[in-house]
Protein backbone atom coordinates (compact mmCIF):
# COMPACT_ATOMS: atom_id res chain seq x y z
CA UNK A 1 0.00 0.00 0.00
CA UNK A 2 1.46 3.37 -1.03
CA UNK A 3 2.09 6.21 1.40
CA UNK A 4 -0.70 8.23 -0.21
CA UNK A 5 -3.20 5.40 0.23
CA UNK A 6 -2.11 4.85 3.82
CA UNK A 7 -2.53 8.56 4.57
CA UNK A 8 -5.97 8.57 2.96
CA UNK A 9 -7.03 5.45 4.86
CA UNK A 10 -5.93 6.71 8.26
CA UNK A 11 -7.43 10.15 7.59
CA UNK A 12 -10.81 8.58 6.87
CA UNK A 13 -10.49 6.22 9.83
CA UNK A 14 -9.66 9.17 12.09
CA UNK A 15 -12.66 11.07 10.74
CA UNK A 16 -14.85 8.05 11.47
CA UNK A 17 -13.57 7.74 15.05
CA UNK A 18 -14.04 11.46 15.71
CA UNK A 19 -17.57 11.31 14.27
CA UNK A 20 -18.54 8.38 16.49
CA UNK A 21 -17.02 10.01 19.58
CA UNK A 22 -18.99 13.12 18.64
CA UNK A 23 -22.18 11.11 18.29
CA UNK A 24 -21.61 9.57 21.72
CA UNK A 25 -21.21 13.04 23.22
CA UNK A 26 -24.34 14.32 21.42
CA UNK A 27 -26.43 11.37 22.59
CA UNK A 28 -25.21 11.91 26.14
CA UNK A 29 -25.95 15.64 26.12
CA UNK A 30 -29.43 14.86 24.78
CA UNK A 31 -30.08 12.57 27.76
CA UNK A 32 -28.69 15.18 30.17
CA UNK A 33 -31.15 17.77 28.85
CA UNK A 34 -33.98 15.26 29.29
CA UNK A 35 -32.97 15.08 32.95
CA UNK A 36 -32.80 18.88 33.22
CA UNK A 37 -36.37 19.06 31.92
CA UNK A 38 -37.41 16.89 34.86
CA UNK A 39 -35.42 18.78 37.51
CA UNK A 40 -36.60 22.17 36.18
CA UNK A 41 -40.22 21.02 36.47
CA UNK A 42 -41.08 21.84 32.86
CA UNK A 43 -44.35 20.52 31.42
CA UNK A 44 -42.59 18.40 28.79
CA UNK A 45 -43.41 14.72 29.07
CA UNK A 46 -40.98 12.07 27.84
CA UNK A 47 -43.40 11.26 25.02
CA UNK A 48 -43.29 14.87 23.83
CA UNK A 49 -39.48 14.95 23.90
CA UNK A 50 -39.21 11.75 21.86
CA UNK A 51 -41.80 13.08 19.39
CA UNK A 52 -39.79 16.29 18.96
CA UNK A 53 -36.66 14.28 18.17
CA UNK A 54 -38.38 12.13 15.56
CA UNK A 55 -40.29 15.02 13.98
CA UNK A 56 -37.12 17.10 13.60
CA UNK A 57 -35.28 14.10 12.17
CA UNK A 58 -38.04 13.48 9.64
CA UNK A 59 -38.08 17.13 8.53
CA UNK A 60 -34.31 17.16 8.06
CA UNK A 61 -34.35 13.92 6.04
CA UNK A 62 -37.26 15.23 3.92
CA UNK A 63 -35.27 18.40 3.14
CA UNK A 64 -32.27 16.26 2.15
CA UNK A 65 -34.40 14.33 -0.35
CA UNK A 66 -35.80 17.60 -1.71
CA UNK A 67 -32.33 19.07 -2.16
CA UNK A 68 -31.18 15.90 -3.92
CA UNK A 69 -34.36 15.97 -6.03
CA UNK A 70 -34.92 12.31 -5.34
CA UNK A 71 -37.84 10.27 -4.10
CA UNK A 72 -37.33 7.59 -1.45
CA UNK A 73 -37.71 4.06 -2.78
CA UNK A 74 -38.23 1.91 0.30
CA UNK A 75 -38.00 -1.87 0.04
CA UNK A 76 -38.47 -4.67 2.56
CA UNK A 77 -41.19 -2.77 4.38
CA UNK A 78 -41.44 -5.23 7.27
CA UNK A 79 -37.80 -4.69 8.24
CA UNK A 80 -38.09 -0.92 7.81
CA UNK A 81 -41.17 -0.85 10.03
CA UNK A 82 -39.50 -3.13 12.56
CA UNK A 83 -36.52 -0.82 12.65
CA UNK A 84 -38.73 2.26 13.04
CA UNK A 85 -40.93 0.86 15.81
CA UNK A 86 -38.01 -0.76 17.64
CA UNK A 87 -35.99 2.44 17.60
CA UNK A 88 -38.99 4.51 18.68
CA UNK A 89 -39.62 2.22 21.65
CA UNK A 90 -35.92 2.18 22.54
CA UNK A 91 -35.66 5.98 22.68
CA UNK A 92 -39.01 6.26 24.48
CA UNK A 93 -37.95 3.75 27.16
CA UNK A 94 -34.58 5.48 27.54
CA UNK A 95 -36.17 8.90 28.09
CA UNK A 96 -38.68 7.43 30.57
CA UNK A 97 -35.81 5.81 32.46
CA UNK A 98 -33.92 9.11 32.62
CA UNK A 99 -36.97 10.95 33.94
CA UNK A 100 -37.61 8.32 36.62
CA UNK A 101 -34.10 7.17 37.63
CA UNK A 102 -30.67 8.61 36.77
CA UNK A 103 -28.84 9.49 33.56
CA UNK A 104 -25.95 7.16 34.40
CA UNK A 105 -28.04 4.09 35.15
CA UNK A 106 -30.30 4.68 32.14
CA UNK A 107 -27.42 4.99 29.67
CA UNK A 108 -25.60 1.98 31.10
CA UNK A 109 -28.69 -0.23 30.84
CA UNK A 110 -29.39 1.05 27.33
CA UNK A 111 -25.92 -0.17 26.36
CA UNK A 112 -26.86 -3.79 27.13
CA UNK A 113 -28.20 -4.19 23.59
CA UNK A 114 -25.18 -6.19 22.26
CA UNK A 115 -25.97 -8.90 24.81
CA UNK A 116 -29.60 -9.08 23.70
CA UNK A 117 -28.59 -9.13 20.02
CA UNK A 118 -26.56 -12.25 20.80
CA UNK A 119 -29.47 -13.84 22.67
CA UNK A 120 -31.98 -13.05 19.91
CA UNK A 121 -29.60 -14.47 17.30
CA UNK A 122 -29.53 -17.82 19.10
CA UNK A 123 -33.26 -18.24 18.58
CA UNK A 124 -33.51 -16.61 15.16
CA UNK A 125 -30.57 -18.37 13.49
CA UNK A 126 -29.61 -21.03 16.03
CA UNK A 127 -25.94 -20.20 15.57
CA UNK A 128 -23.13 -18.86 17.72
CA UNK A 129 -24.30 -20.51 20.93
CA UNK A 130 -20.81 -21.47 22.08
CA UNK A 131 -20.05 -22.30 25.69
CA UNK A 132 -18.00 -19.10 26.04
CA UNK A 133 -20.84 -17.00 24.63
CA UNK A 134 -23.33 -18.52 27.06
CA UNK A 135 -20.91 -17.89 29.92
CA UNK A 136 -20.41 -14.27 28.85
CA UNK A 137 -24.19 -13.83 28.75
CA UNK A 138 -24.47 -14.92 32.38
CA UNK A 139 -21.62 -12.55 33.27
CA UNK A 140 -23.46 -9.73 31.48
CA UNK A 141 -26.65 -10.41 33.43
CA UNK A 142 -24.64 -10.32 36.66
CA UNK A 143 -23.50 -6.84 35.62
CA UNK A 144 -27.08 -5.85 34.83
CA UNK A 145 -28.19 -6.95 38.31
CA UNK A 146 -25.42 -4.87 39.89
CA UNK A 147 -26.58 -1.79 37.95
CA UNK A 148 -30.28 -2.40 38.62
CA UNK A 149 -29.74 -2.83 42.36
CA UNK A 150 -26.48 -1.04 43.22
CA UNK A 151 -27.17 -0.09 46.81
CA UNK A 152 -27.47 -2.99 49.24
CA UNK A 153 -29.31 -4.85 46.48
CA UNK A 154 -32.24 -2.40 46.65
CA UNK A 155 -34.33 -2.56 43.48
CA UNK A 156 -36.26 0.25 41.78
CA UNK A 157 -38.91 -0.98 39.33
CA UNK A 158 -38.45 2.19 37.27
CA UNK A 159 -34.99 0.89 36.35
CA UNK A 160 -36.69 -1.63 34.07
CA UNK A 161 -37.35 1.22 31.62
CA UNK A 162 -33.61 1.40 31.01
CA UNK A 163 -33.34 -2.35 30.52
CA UNK A 164 -36.32 -2.25 28.15
CA UNK A 165 -34.50 0.35 26.05
CA UNK A 166 -31.60 -2.07 25.63
CA UNK A 167 -33.90 -4.94 24.63
CA UNK A 168 -35.88 -2.91 22.09
CA UNK A 169 -32.68 -1.37 20.71
CA UNK A 170 -31.38 -4.88 20.04
CA UNK A 171 -34.55 -5.71 18.10
CA UNK A 172 -34.24 -2.48 16.11
CA UNK A 173 -30.61 -3.16 15.19
CA UNK A 174 -31.41 -6.68 13.98
CA UNK A 175 -34.12 -5.20 11.73
CA UNK A 176 -31.63 -2.55 10.57
CA UNK A 177 -29.19 -5.26 9.48
CA UNK A 178 -31.76 -6.60 7.00
CA UNK A 179 -33.29 -3.24 6.06
CA UNK A 180 -29.87 -2.00 4.92
CA UNK A 181 -29.53 -4.81 2.38
CA UNK A 182 -31.89 -3.11 -0.09
CA UNK A 183 -32.26 0.43 1.31
CA UNK A 184 -29.83 3.32 1.52
CA UNK A 185 -29.13 5.12 4.79
CA UNK A 186 -31.28 8.16 3.93
CA UNK A 187 -34.33 5.99 3.21
CA UNK A 188 -33.90 4.02 6.44
CA UNK A 189 -33.64 7.23 8.47
CA UNK A 190 -36.58 8.91 6.70
CA UNK A 191 -38.87 5.93 7.37
CA UNK A 192 -37.58 5.53 10.92
CA UNK A 193 -38.17 9.17 11.88
CA UNK A 194 -41.46 9.44 9.95
CA UNK A 195 -43.07 6.26 11.27
CA UNK A 196 -41.81 7.03 14.77
CA UNK A 197 -43.30 10.53 14.72
CA UNK A 198 -46.67 9.22 13.48
CA UNK A 199 -46.70 6.41 16.05
CA UNK A 200 -45.93 8.83 18.89
CA UNK A 201 -48.48 11.41 17.75
CA UNK A 202 -51.30 8.86 17.46
CA UNK A 203 -50.46 7.32 20.81
CA UNK A 204 -49.71 10.38 22.93
CA UNK A 205 -51.06 13.50 21.19
CA UNK A 206 -53.07 14.35 24.31
CA UNK A 207 -49.77 14.99 26.13
CA UNK A 208 -48.54 17.48 23.52
CA UNK A 209 -49.06 21.23 23.71
CA UNK A 210 -47.73 24.42 22.21
CA UNK A 211 -44.55 25.05 24.24
CA UNK A 212 -43.57 28.47 25.51
CA UNK A 213 -40.17 29.95 24.69
CA UNK A 214 -38.26 28.20 27.48
CA UNK A 215 -39.92 24.86 26.87
CA UNK A 216 -39.26 25.13 23.14
CA UNK A 217 -35.55 25.71 23.82
CA UNK A 218 -35.33 22.50 25.84
CA UNK A 219 -37.49 20.57 23.38
CA UNK A 220 -35.40 21.68 20.40
CA UNK A 221 -32.13 21.03 22.25
CA UNK A 222 -33.09 17.43 23.07
CA UNK A 223 -34.19 16.86 19.48
CA UNK A 224 -31.21 18.64 17.93
CA UNK A 225 -28.55 16.77 19.88
CA UNK A 226 -30.35 13.47 19.29
CA UNK A 227 -30.56 13.97 15.52
CA UNK A 228 -26.96 15.27 15.38
CA UNK A 229 -25.83 12.14 17.20
CA UNK A 230 -27.67 9.95 14.70
CA UNK A 231 -26.08 11.80 11.75
CA UNK A 232 -22.55 11.63 13.18
CA UNK A 233 -22.99 7.93 13.93
CA UNK A 234 -24.11 7.27 10.36
CA UNK A 235 -21.14 9.27 9.04
CA UNK A 236 -18.68 7.50 11.32
CA UNK A 237 -19.73 4.01 10.26
CA UNK A 238 -18.71 4.78 6.69
CA UNK A 239 -15.05 4.82 7.73
CA UNK A 240 -14.65 2.42 10.67
CA UNK A 241 -15.59 -1.19 11.24
CA UNK A 242 -18.77 -2.08 13.08
CA UNK A 243 -16.71 -3.58 15.91
CA UNK A 244 -14.56 -0.48 16.38
CA UNK A 245 -17.57 1.83 16.16
CA UNK A 246 -19.52 -0.23 18.66
CA UNK A 247 -16.70 -0.18 21.19
CA UNK A 248 -16.26 3.59 20.83
CA UNK A 249 -20.01 4.08 21.31
CA UNK A 250 -19.86 1.97 24.48
CA UNK A 251 -17.72 4.65 26.12
CA UNK A 252 -20.97 6.47 26.88
CA UNK A 253 -21.08 4.11 29.88
CA UNK A 254 -18.06 5.85 31.42
CA UNK A 255 -19.13 9.29 30.22
CA UNK A 256 -22.47 8.90 32.00
CA UNK A 257 -20.97 7.34 35.13
CA UNK A 258 -18.28 9.99 35.59
CA UNK A 259 -20.13 13.16 34.58
CA UNK A 260 -23.57 12.31 35.97
CA UNK A 261 -23.09 13.72 39.49
CA UNK A 262 -21.61 16.95 38.09
CA UNK A 263 -24.03 17.82 35.28
CA UNK A 264 -27.32 16.42 36.61
CA UNK A 265 -26.79 16.29 40.39
CA UNK A 266 -27.64 12.59 40.27
CA UNK A 267 -26.08 10.44 43.01
CA UNK A 268 -22.71 8.97 42.08
CA UNK A 269 -22.53 5.29 41.23
CA UNK A 270 -21.80 3.03 44.17
CA UNK A 271 -18.91 0.58 44.11
CA UNK A 272 -21.35 -2.15 43.03
CA UNK A 273 -22.75 0.13 40.34
CA UNK A 274 -19.26 0.76 38.97
CA UNK A 275 -18.57 -2.98 39.01
CA UNK A 276 -21.75 -3.58 37.01
CA UNK A 277 -20.85 -0.84 34.52
CA UNK A 278 -17.39 -2.34 33.95
CA UNK A 279 -18.85 -5.82 33.51
CA UNK A 280 -21.39 -4.54 30.96
CA UNK A 281 -18.67 -2.67 29.06
CA UNK A 282 -16.49 -5.77 29.00
CA UNK A 283 -19.25 -8.08 27.78
CA UNK A 284 -20.38 -5.43 25.27
CA UNK A 285 -16.88 -5.40 23.83
CA UNK A 286 -16.85 -9.19 23.58
CA UNK A 287 -20.20 -9.44 21.80
CA UNK A 288 -19.53 -6.45 19.52
CA UNK A 289 -16.21 -7.87 18.35
CA UNK A 290 -17.68 -11.37 17.98
CA UNK A 291 -20.81 -10.35 16.13
CA UNK A 292 -19.60 -7.05 14.58
CA UNK A 293 -23.17 -5.77 14.99
CA UNK A 294 -23.97 -2.30 13.55
CA UNK A 295 -24.47 -0.41 16.81
CA UNK A 296 -26.63 2.50 15.63
CA UNK A 297 -29.43 2.70 18.21
CA UNK A 298 -29.52 5.31 21.02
Amino acid sequence: MSKELLTRYFSKALLGRIAIFGSTFCFYISTVIVRWVKTEGLALESEFLVFGRFLLGFLIMAVIFLLKRELPRPRQYHFLLGRALGNTLAVFCLYKAIALTTVAQSNILNMTYPVFIAIFSWFLWRTGRSLLEVAMTFVAFAGIVLVLAPGEMSFDWNSLWGLASGITAAFAIICLKFAREQNDTETVLLVMFGVGAIFLFLGFYQKFHLPDGREFLYLFSVAGFGVAGQYLLTLGYRYVTAAEGGIISSFIIFLAAILGPFVTSDPALTLWGWAGALVIFGTDTYFIVRKSAPAQDK
